[in-house]
Formats: C-alpha cells, sequence, structure tokens
C-alpha cells in the first residue's frame, strides 16, 4: 500500500483583528470566508496575489459563517442577534435579519439551498426560508445556550447541540423532537452529520468527540485525543475522515474506518477554534486565537481516496461496541489492505432455518467445527493485519532514513560545515 503523505500547511491569511470563531470553502473552491470576534466577514481569494474582501455589517462578533451550496451567497450570524446574507463579490452587498432575542452562535444551509437553520442563546433553533428570509418555525426544547444547528443531508432531520449537555434530533417536518442523547460530561461546541445521514459527530468543552449512530441511537465511538476543549469538527466528504480543532492548539485527523488518530498538527499559537473540510475533501481550513486562518491541503493516498471516492454514494454503517469505545467504520464494501472487517463479519453464518432435534452429536460437532472455522478465520485476519502493520511500520522505517540521509547530504554540502 502506498503510504499517504502527511497533510501539509498550504497558505495562511492575515487580517482579522480577533480570534476567528469560523471559516468556511466555496463550493467554486475560489474563495474562503471567515467570521471573526472583531465584528468582520472577510473573503479570501485562493489566488496567490489576489486581495481579500472585508465586509463590514455586523454591529458585534460574528460567530459562525456558511456558503450556499451554489456559492452565490455566504451567510454570517452573529452576536447582534442578526443573520446577514451577502452576495461573497467586491460590493459585499448584504441583506439582514433580525433572527433571536440572543447571540446567533450558528448558521448553516439545507443541501438545497433553499432553507437555513439558526440556534441561539435564546434556546431556540430557528429554519428560515433563504428566499426573503421568512420564518417557517422554531424548536423550542433546549433548556440552555443553543451552540450549534445543521441539517442531515437529505434535509429531513436537524440537530441541534446544546449547553444544557444535549444533543437532540429533530424531523423538520413533524417538528418533533425524536432523540436526545445526554451522554456528554460537558457542554457540546459542535456537532454535524455524517456525509451518510446515519450517524452524528459532536464536540465537547470535555476535551472529547463522540459519533453516534442515529438509526440505533447509539454511541459507537468515542475518541479522547485532546488535552483542551474541542471547538468544532468537520467530516471529510467521503465519509472516512475527521477532522478536529481544540483549545490545546492542535488539530487532529481520525480514521473513522479504523476507530484511530491518524494525524496531530501544529500550526496554531493558542485555541484553534474551528475547522472545515473543502466540498471535494483535497483541502482544510482552521482558524484560531492567533487571528490567523490556515489552508491545509489533505495529502490522503490518491489510489485510495479515488476508490472512497467511487463507494461514497453507498450507505455507511457503523458496528460499534457496547462499552461505548472507538470502534472501526465497517464499509459496506469488502475489506481490502488498510480496510478491515471486523471479527463478526468474519464469522460463519449460522445455518438457515431450524435444525432437527433428534441429532444432537451432530449438532454438537456442527457447532463445533463452525466455532473452530470462526476462530481460524480470525486468527488469520489478526495475522493479514499484523502483517499490513508491518509492512507500513517499515515503510515509515526506509522513508525516515531516506529523509535523515538527505538531510545530513544538505548539511554537509553546506558552507562552513564541520568536517
Amino acid at each position: 500500500m502506498e503510504l499517504p503523505e502527511d497533510p501539509s500547511l498550504e497558505r495562511n491569511f492575515k487580517g482579522h483583528r480577533d480570534t476567528v470563531t469560523s471559516v468556511d470553502f466555496n463550493p467554486n473552491m475560489k474563495q474562503i470566508a471567515s467570521g471573526s470576534m472583531d465584528s468582520c466577514v472577510m473573503v479570501w481569494n485562493m489566488k496567490p496575489q489576489m486581495r481579500a474582501y472585508r465586509f463590514v455589517g455586523h454591529k458585534d462578533a460574528v460567530m459562525s459563517v456558511e456558503f450556499s451550496p451554489s456559492g452565490h451567497l455566504l451567510a454570517s450570524a452573529s452576536r447582534d442577534k442578526t443573520v446577514r446574507l451577502w452576495v461573497p463579490s467586491v460590493k459585499g452587498e448584504s441583506t439582514v435579519f433580525k433572527a433571536h432575542t440572543g447571540t446567533v452562535r450558528s448558521v448553516s444551509f439545507s443541501s438545497d439551498g433553499q432553507s437555513l437553520v439558526t440556534a441561539s442563546d435564546d434556546k431556540t433553533v430557528k429554519v428560515w426560508t433563504v428566499h426573503r428570509q421568512k420564518f417557517l418555525f422554531s424548536l423550542n426544547q433546549h433548556i440552555n445556550w443553543v451552540r450549534c444547528a445543521k441539517f442531515s443531508p437529505d434535509g429531513r432531520l436537524i440537530v441541534s447541540a446544546s449547553d444544557d449537555k444535549t444533543i437532540k434530533l429533530w424531523d423538520k417536518t413533524s417538528r418533533e423532537c425524536t432523540h436526545s442523547f445526554c451522554e456528554h460530561g460537558g457542554f457540546v461546541n459542535f456537532v454535524d452529520f455524517h456525509p451518510s445521514g446515519t450517524c452524528v459527530a459532536a464536540a465537547a468543552t470535555d476535551n472529547t468527540v463522540k459519533v453516534w449512530d442515529i438509526r440505533m441511537n447509539k454511541l459507537i465511538q468515542h475518541y479522547q485525543v485532546h488535552s483542551g476543549a474541542v471547538n468544532a469538527l468537520s467530516f471529510h466528504p467521503s465519509g472516512n475522515y475527521l477532522v478536529t480543532s481544540s483549545n490545546d492548539s492542535t488539530l487532529k485527523i481520525l480514521d473513522l474506518l479504523e476507530g484511530r488518530l491518524l494525524y496531530t498538527l501544529h500550526g496554531h499559537q493558542g485555541a484553534a477554534t474551528c475547522v472545515r473540510f473543502s466540498r471535494e475533501g483535497q483541502f482544510f481550513a482552521s482558524g484560531g486565537s492567533d487571528e490567523q486562518i490556515m489552508v491545509w491541503k489533505t495529502n490522503f493516498d490518491s489510489s485510495m481516496y479515488s476508490e472512497v471516492l467511487r463507494h461514497k454514494k453507498r450507505d455507511v454503517f457503523m458496528s460499534g461496541a457496547d462499552d461505548g469505545s472507538s470502534a472501526a467504520l465497517q464499509p459496506p464494501y469488502p475489506a481490502r489492505e488498510g480496510l478491515m472487517a471486523s471479527a463478526e463479519d468474519r464469522r460463519s453464518p449460522d445455518p438457515p432455518g431450524p435444525q432437527p432435534t433428534n441429532r444432537p452429536k451432530s449438532q454438537a460437532d456442527d457447532f463445533s467445527m463452525r466455532n473452530i472455522a470462526s476462530t481460524l478465520e480470525h486468527i488469520v485476519g489478526q495475522l493479514d493485519i499484523l502483517t499490513q502493520t508491518v509492512g507500513i511500520l517499515e515503510q515509515r522505517l526506509s522513508l525516515t532514513e531516506d529523509k535523515l540521509r538527505e538531510c545530513m547530504k544538505r548539511q554537509e554540502k553546506r558552507p562552513g560545515a564541520a568536517t
């Protein structure tokens, strides 16, 4: 298996005068938008040497920004209790509406671009039409500030996260709360749907990231990889990776298929406050209390990534552990190098239909044989995994040796190097 390169820092943008609170990519990949505690919305051009646009209109901190699916509009939510819809061009024209009676923490478009969902310190979640910003309905069961709200990919559900330590799922049609998840030890800062729509992930102040399967209403992954509050997260469009940002200054990329930490990235001085993958997943952007926006190239292995994208339209399901520990996301396609099937998947199936009761010896033999076969399958599978792991470690060692050799050569060529 080809080893992926580590994610690399491509660009960084400076221009905000206070903490960056939110970032998003225009789907056309020509722009990045950011919001800040400095009350400004900035739109940065991905092309070098192109000037940035500073949009002034909000009277207080901008808490959230998001491009519409078409990229023709940019929504921003503010502590001034309003939402603005901007045309992300030189003029920066906007329409404004008072959305809530408290700080608006979050604004997000539906996948068809027709609706907006907002979340506020007034404890409500509200849904609006994008056209004329007409109020549609309010969701009112949270008993503390609502930090974040998002539509599901199909637009049928809404998920919201609150300082009441709950995550609520809502049916958009009936406007009823269909389930509440109450397993966080801290406040929930951010929540979003997996691209398949079958799971939600939450970032919390107790330093954890949790993933729930919303069909079984079951916690199926639990990561404790940060040493500070987790402020934001973003799913890779393939659904196989999750990037997180934390007060511990780091970004972390989690491999959801194997249920493990893949990369830790150090770049921001101070808290990493927000993070977002681009729509196609080749890049992600992060913002921090250092007033900077950093753009990173993902650099996932191209052959694996192209195969992942071919499968991305298929439904992804989760196979979880009962104790809430991190389990691997099991894709509904055959296991291959780097994508391991679980032990449950390798077990021989039970014989179909009722079994005759007058041949206990034969039944016992059959059961025993199946147990042995299952155990052997499991051992072979584990050996395969060990072989792959050793192979990867050998390749990493070779790469390290090559890099070390290059460094020594460069050192020797430098003028005045010690002989």
